[in-house]
């Protein structure tokens, strides 16, 4: 969380996504169309954080063993459907760290000052 040193810095979910290296980046060149891989940039402490997260939610049950299972059943590979779980984490943490910012108490000033 403290590698994204402030949430008000991307516009979107998607910015933030691709600041953490969890973006799809499009490798389709001649006949081979649709074909995605993870980028090399963005932080790679914010990144290693997400892929301990996805490990992590892959070993237990609960909603993310779901969604990656989901995706090997759609005929993902593994290393396919790990970024697209770690993808939707990105999602989930940005959308929780925008919430708390919007929600975040302003000090209050004192009327002498």
């Amino acid at each position: 969380v403290g590698e994204t040193a402030g949430v008000t810095r991307f516009k979107s979910e998607a910015a933030f996504a691709r600041h953490a290296g969890v973006a799809p980046i499009p490798v389709w060149s001649g006949h081979t169309a649709g074909r995605v891989r993870m980028t090399r940039s963005g932080n790679r402490q914010l990144n290693a954080a997400l892929h301990r997260i996805a490990i992590t939610q892959i070993r237990l049950n609960g909603v993310g063993q779901t969604y990656y299972r989901k995706r090997l059943t759609a005929g993902d590979s593994s290393p396919e459907a790990l970024r697209c779980l770690k993808r939707r984490l990105a999602r989930i943490v940005f959308h929780h760290l925008h919430t708390d910012h919007q929600n975040r108490i302003q000090p209050c000033q004192s009327a002498a000052a």
